[in-house]
């Protein structure tokens, strides 16, 4: 940490961006070189009206360095500055790279081959299901899936892609000590012993409403292609599609249902020359040329697909069902359905049905899902 220590002083100067970095260092070759410089030589570079100058000459009363090295040796976070050779390659190569990242977990060379997958908050259920899927099928390509770790759609690729054994990376609008939102406290633990959480925010840094159009250049920078799968008409994700756009990376959207508000922005984006997505096929198919290793576009078997549901393994043992049990779950598939419709199929006690719905919840074979709906596991 000593040795990026000057990066990290000059990350935590308030109003220091990449841009005033890049000048910043073209100017005096080095970060340490930055902070030893005098206010008038800073002034020539950044302007005399500039506040930052003065910041810089006197940052020892404005940053408290030790304090941030220590949190970082706490938590064992990684500092990846901008001429450390971890340094995505993808993401130097945007308009103004982080000045460096602080990463939990590790990043590893094969994250070259990434797409982003991200979409609203506040997803529907066709949203999150279809998040999860695209998250496996491409973990089954070994390709990495990387998101914002936001509710809603960013949470499900994330889960999605565990659950296939996949790697993911999670960019946030916060410090990297800081779980956000706080119920994905789990999702969290788990991104970091199996991918990488990241971010460009010293630690503490609260998730402020302007962080987050920040993090959204640094998820699109990082992949090869992003893909959006709901959002609204004033929806972030579209900020993350619109920089994915600058940046000369691939744009796909999944479509939705027409009368949906979360629709607006996917179809908006379809209109505009955003692939139409279905599958991963879909995706492979553009990014191809661009992996890293090309073989990883051939995905490991079975296969996942749209009709996912006939080909993936059940999460339980279909062993020793009754028959009722058997029947609940032959009339159940990945997409939702609705406890009056499974009790009208089955033909049974309506109590009947709810009692085998518990029983397969229990083991391990269906999920309940918000509105009473019901999918296989």
């Amino acid at each position: 940490m000593e040795d990026a220590r000057a990066w990290i002083t000059l990350n935590l100067i308030p109003g220091v961006s990449p841009h005033q970095f890049v000048r910043l260092m073209a100017r005096f070759k080095t970060p340490d070189a930055v902070l030893g410089a005098s206010q008038s030589a800073l002034e020539e570079v950044l302007g005399a009206r500039s506040e930052i100058p003065e910041r810089i000459v006197n940052y020892a009363q404005v940053v408290d360095i030790d304090r941030e090295l220590k949190l970082i040796e706490k938590l064992q976070v990684d500092v990846i500055t901008l001429e450390d050779p971890r340094y995505p390659l993808r993401l130097a190569e945007i308009y103004e790279p982080p000045i460096l990242l602080y990463a939990r977990g590790r990043l590893e060379p094969a994250d070259a081959n990434a797409v982003a997958v991200v979409g609203t908050r506040a997803a529907t259920t066709y949203g999150k299901l279809v998040a999860e899927r695209l998250g496996a099928e491409l973990a089954a390509r070994r390709i990495t899936v990387v998101s914002g770790m936001a509710a809603g759609i960013d949470s499900a690729a994330h889960r999605g892609t565990l659950r296939a054994g996949g790697r993911t990376v999670a960019v946030l609008g916060c410090g990297v000590d800081i779980v956000y939102p706080a119920h994905n406290d789990k999702l969290m633990d788990e991104i970091i012993e199996r991918g990488c959480v990241l971010s460009e925010f010293p630690m503490s840094t609260p998730g402020f409403a302007r962080n987050f159009p920040r993090r959204n250049r640094i998820i699109s920078g990082l992949s090869l292609g992003t893909v959006v799968v709901e959002a609204g008409r004033n929806s972030g994700a579209l900020i993350t599609a619109r920089r994915a756009m600058e940046q000369g990376r691939e744009v796909f959207a999944v479509p939705g249902k027409v009368d949906s508000a979360k629709s607006v922005g996917t179809h908006a984006l379809i209109k505009d020359g955003a692939k139409l997505t279905e599958t991963a096929d879909d995706i492979v198919e553009e990014i191809s040329v661009h992996l890293e290793f090309p073989e990883i576009a051939e995905p490991e078997q079975p296969e996942p697909s749209v009709e996912r549901e006939t080909k993936l393994e059940p999460a339980g043992d279909l062993d020793g069902l009754s028959n009722i049990e058997n029947r609940v779950y032959q009339i159940l598939s990945r997409e939702p359905v609705h406890i009056d419709t499974i009790i009208g199929s089955c033909g049974t006690e309506s109590a009947e049905t709810l009692g085998a719905l518990t029983l397969l919840e229990l083991k391990g074979l269906v999920r309940q899902l918000p509105g009473k709906q019901f999918v296989r596991a």
